[in-house]
C-alpha cells in the first residue's frame, strides 16, 4: 500500500475542523487532529504541513519555529490575523471559502512531495491498425522492466482496453468510468494505489461496460495526478482529437507517431501530424515495416517533417498480440522488446544525468 505524511490540524472550531478534513480528504491525505500544539515535540516538527486554525493561534505561540505551517480562518476582514500569524511563524494565511483550491493544491503537494514529475510519453497510430497500442504496452513493459515507476493510460474508448493486451482484465482495480467524473485535484498516490497492476506496471483502462465520455477536465485532473508521482507515463492516443485528447496532448513531454511503410499511412499521417501539432510539443515518428517500393524509414520522417526515432522491427508481438500469448514487448530478447528497451535507454539518460 502507497502510504503518505500525514498534516497536523490545530483546532478547536469544529465548523473549521469540518472543513479541513474535508479538504485532506480531497487532497487524499489524512491528517493528525489537535486542539493545541502536540505535546511531543516531533508531532509538531514532523508533518509536512501544519494548519492552524485562528482560533488556535494563542496557543501556539512559543511552539518551535517550522516552515510549511499555515494559519487558517473563516472570516475574512480581521486586520489582526496576519500579527497572529507572524507570532506563530505561519508563512501565510488562508481565507475559507474562498481560497479552498488553493489549500487542497497545497495539503496534497505536501504530503506527496514536489519532486521530479514523471517523463510522460503519448503513443498515436498514423492510421487505424498502425498498431499503437500494442506499442504503448511494450514501452511501459520495457520502462517497468528498466525500474521506473510506470503508469500506463488508455486514452482510447473504443481500442478494446489495454489491460486486456496486457492479459490484466480480471486484475482488481478502478478503471476509466470511476474517474470520469473527476474535477479539481486527484490525489497521485490514490489513484496510483487504486489502479490494477499488471507485470509491474500501474494500468488504467477501460472496462467492459459501454463506453463512457471522459470530459476534458477528467483528463486533465487524472494525467497531472499521475505526472506527480514520478517515473513514466505511457499513454494511448486515438486518432481524434477532441477536448478530453487535446488536454492528454498538451501534459506530454514526447509523442510519437507510428506510421506503418505504406503511402496511404504516410498520407493519413500528415493529417494526424496537423491535428496534434498544435497541442503537442514534441512530436517525432517511429517507422515499421514492410515497406512499399521506393519506401524507407527515413523517406517517410522527411515526408512527415518529423524526427525519427528509429524503425520498429518487424516482430511477431505487434500482429500476435491480444491472441492469448504473453503481451507485446514481454519478451526483452524479441524486436519489440529490443526496440523499447534502446528507447528507454535514450530517452531517459539525460533524466538520470540531470
Amino acid at each position: 500500500m502507497v502510504r503518505t505524511a500525514r498534516p497536523l490540524i490545530v483546532t478547536e472550531d469544529l465548523d473549521l475542523l469540518d472543513d479541513l478534513l474535508r479538504l485532506c480528504a480531497a487532497a487524499g491525505a489524512e491528517p493528525e487532529v489537535h486542539h493545541a500544539v502536540p505535546e511531543r515535540r516531533p508531532g509538531w516538527t514532523d508533518p509536512p504541513l501544519v494548519l492552524v486554525g485562528d482560533d488556535a493561534a494563542a496557543r501556539c505561540r512559543g511552539a518551535t519555529r517550522r516552515p510549511g505551517v499555515l494559519l487558517v480562518r473563516r472570516e475574512p476582514d480581521d486586520p489582526g490575523v496576519w500579527r497572529r500569524a507572524v507570532e506563530i511563524g505561519a508563512e501565510g494565511v488562508l481565507v475559507l471559502p474562498g481560497e479552498e483550491s488553493r489549500l487542497v493544491d497545497l495539503i496534497a503537494d505536501a504530503v506527496e512531495g514536489t519532486g521530479r514529475q514523471a517523463l510522460t510519453v503519448g503513443v498515436i497510430g498514423g492510421r487505424g491498425g498502425a498498431g499503437a497500442s500494442t506499442l504503448s504496452c511494450a514501452l511501459a513493459l520495457a520502462a517497468a522492466r528498466a525500474g521506473q515507476r510506470t503508469l500506463l493510460v488508455d486514452g482510447d474508448p473504443l481500442g478494446g482496453g489495454l489491460d486486456v493486451l496486457l492479459g490484466g482484465e480480471r486484475a482488481e482495480g478502478r478503471r476509466w468510468p470511476d474517474f470520469a467524473a473527476s474535477k479539481g485535484r486527484v490525489a497521485g498516490a490514490a489513484l496510483e494505489e487504486s489502479l490494477p497492476a499488471v507485470r509491474g506496471v500501474r494500468v488504467l483502462s477501460w472496462d467492459r461496460g459501454d463506453p463512457v465520455q471522459v470530459p476534458p477536465e477528467a483528463m486533465r485532473s487524472v494525467l497531472a495526478a499521475a505526472r506527480r508521482r514520478g517515473g513514466v507515463v505511457v499513454v494511448d492516443l486515438p486518432r481524434r482529437a477532441d477536448g478530453a485528447v487535446t488536454q492528454a496532448l498538451a501534459q506530454l513531454d514526447l509523442g510519437l507517431l507510428l506510421v506503418p511503410g505504406e503511402l496511404r499511412a504516410v498520407a493519413a499521417a500528415h493529417r494526424v501530424a496537423g491535428a496534434v501539432g498544435t497541442a503537442l510539443r514534441d512530436l517525432r515518428t517511429v517507422v515499421r515495416g514492410p515497406y512499399a517500393p521506393g519506401l524507407d524509414e527515413r523517406w517517410i520522417a522527411d515526408a512527415l517533417r518529423l524526427p525519427l526515432v528509429g524503425e520498429l522491427p518487424a516482430d511477431e508481438g505487434l500482429s500476435a498480440a491480444g491472441d492469448g500469448g504473453p503481451p507485446p514487448g514481454a519478451d526483452a530478447r524479441g524486436g519489440l522488446g529490443r526496440f523499447c528497451d534502446a528507447f528507454w535507454e535514450q530517452v531517459l539518460a539525460p533524466e538520470r544525468a540531470a
